[in-house]
């Protein structure tokens, strides 16, 4: 079977992941680690996440029906969520800084089916990297998954209304997404963990602690995710435009 280049791009990729999966990790910092958040809390972040990931099945079910060449796309996006939010940087007990990786498929495919996209990076990674866990399997879903692609998608909509040129708009809206993964955490975090000097002493001690390492890694996924964008509009066009996405360069040949 001869493959595309677009096909062969998404085989090294896989590749390159499974290469980085057998490479031995010390697993010292996670997103929020197994255990960390009380039962009560852990249940029900996952019950806010449930109706999400129901409309991400349906939303995926449809996409893969209507058009089948846009697996190439869905694949792509998932490899890049994944390996570049298993590159972590310990930020403080019981969590990690790191790049989220989702506002690509946000921006492609919308926050629904991204959701799905950022729920099986997540088992995987807290299966075979320990990296997360699966009680805060809701909690990193919901503030991952699913509010850092909401706040993508919507200052992605918004500068495309008021004519944001579109690698800048890109950027900050890829950017502004990560930022407000931890800004979820932090509450996560400190309403699970509030101490003695109470709700909003604490989630101001976690941003500040999240902060020196999250605002320049969500500088560099933001730049991330416009060469990939590029790279793209290059050399998948066809399948750019087939869900939706209003490719600024002409496809090579």
């Amino acid at each position: 079977m001869k493959l595309s280049e677009i096909e062969k791009t998404i085989l090294r990729i896989f590749i390159m992941a499974a290469a980085f999966l057998a490479v031995p990790m010390k697993a010292s910092a996670m997103h929020i680690m197994e255990g960390y958040l009380p039962l009560g809390y852990s249940i029900a972040w996952t019950v806010v996440c449930i109706p999400i990931l129901a409309l991400g099945i349906i939303r995926l079910r449809r996409i893969v029906k209507e058009n089948r060449r846009s697996l190439i796309l869905l694949a792509m996006s998932g490899a890049f969520v994944f390996v570049i939010s298993s590159l972590k940087i310990p930020s403080v007990t019981g969590s990690c800084s790191h790049m989220t990786g989702t506002g690509l498929a946000a921006i492609l495919f919308g926050v629904s089916a991204t959701s799905i996209l950022g729920i099986i990076v997540l088992i995987f990674q807290a299966i075979l990297l320990a990296h997360g866990g699966l009680t805060t399997l809701g909690a990193n879903t919901f503030s991952m998954a699913i509010v850092g692609p909401l706040v993508t998608v919507f200052l992605y909509k918004a500068g495309k209304t008021i004519k944001v040129n579109k690698m800048v708009n890109i950027f900050a809206a890829a950017s502004v997404g990560a930022l407000f993964t931890y800004c979820v955490t932090a509450l996560q975090l400190a309403l699970a963990h509030p101490g003695e000097a109470g709700f909003v002493d604490s989630m101001i001690r976690f941003l500040g602690v999240f902060a020196p390492t999250q605002v320049p890694l969500a500088i560099v996924e933001g730049l991330l995710t416009v060469l990939v964008i590029m790279g793209l509009e290059h050399f998948a066009s066809p399948e750019l435009k087939e869900v939706s996405y209003e490719v600024s360069f002409k496809e090579v040949k």
